[in-house]
C-alpha cells in the first residue's frame, strides 16, 4: 500500500488531495483546499500554504507527492511568477519531509485520466469522481484537480514498481 498526495498550486486556492491504494486500486481518499484572501500579503499568504501543506504531509505520511507542473500563459506573465512561488513553497515543505516529488503537466494529466488532454476541468472531476465512485461532486475544482494528481502518482509508482 502507498499512499500519494497530489497537489494543484495556486495563490487564492490550493487544492490537495491524498489516495492510498495498490496498483490500480485505490483503497481509501481525501480531499481539501488552503485558501487565501487579497487581503493577506503574498509572504503571508505562501506561508499559509507552507504551513498547511506541511500539516497535511504530517497527518497523512504520503510517500510520494505529485505537483502539478508550473506553466504560464504569454499574455499573463505575472501570474505564472506567482504560481511559482506557490510550487516552491510546496516543493520546499516536501523536502524538508523527505518526500519525493514528481511534476505532472496538466495537460498530461488530463489525458490521463480522461483521455483528453484538453478535457475541461468538470471533465477531469467527473473522470475523477467516477474512478472513485465518490457520489457527489468534488468541490472546490482544485480539490478535484489535486486528487487527479494524486491517482496519477498512485498508478505511476505501481507500475514503476513492478
Amino acid at each position: 500500500m502507498v499512499t500519494v498526495m497530489g497537489i494543484d498550486p495556486g495563490l487564492a486556492e490550493t487544492g490537495i488531495g491524498v489516495v492510498s491504494g495498490a496498483a490500480l486500486t485505490v483503497s481509501d481518499y481525501s480531499f481539501g483546499h488552503i485558501r487565501t484572501t487579497k487581503d493577506m500579503s503574498t509572504a503571508a499568504r505562501l506561508h499559509l500554504i507552507h504551513s498547511r501543506i506541511s500539516e497535511a504531509i504530517a497527518i497523512k505520511h504520503p510517500d510520494l507527492m505529485v505537483v502539478e507542473d508550473v506553466f504560464s500563459l504569454e499574455r499573463y506573465p505575472k501570474s505564472g511568477i506567482l504560481l511559482g512561488k506557490v510550487v516552491g513553497v510546496v516543493l520546499l515543505a516536501a523536502c524538508t519531509a523527505g518526500i519525493p516529488v514528481n511534476e505532472v503537466p496538466v495537460r498530461e494529466a488530463k489525458k490521463i485520466l480522461s483521455g483528453n488532454g484538453n478535457a475541461s476541468k468538470a471533465q477531469l472531476e467527473r473522470s475523477v469522481r467516477d474512478f472513485l465512485k465518490h457520489p457527489e461532486p468534488i468541490r472546490p475544482d482544485h480539490a478535484s484537480d489535486a486528487l487527479a494528481l494524486a491517482m496519477i502518482g498512485l498508478f505511476r509508482h505501481n507500475r514503476l514498481r513492478r
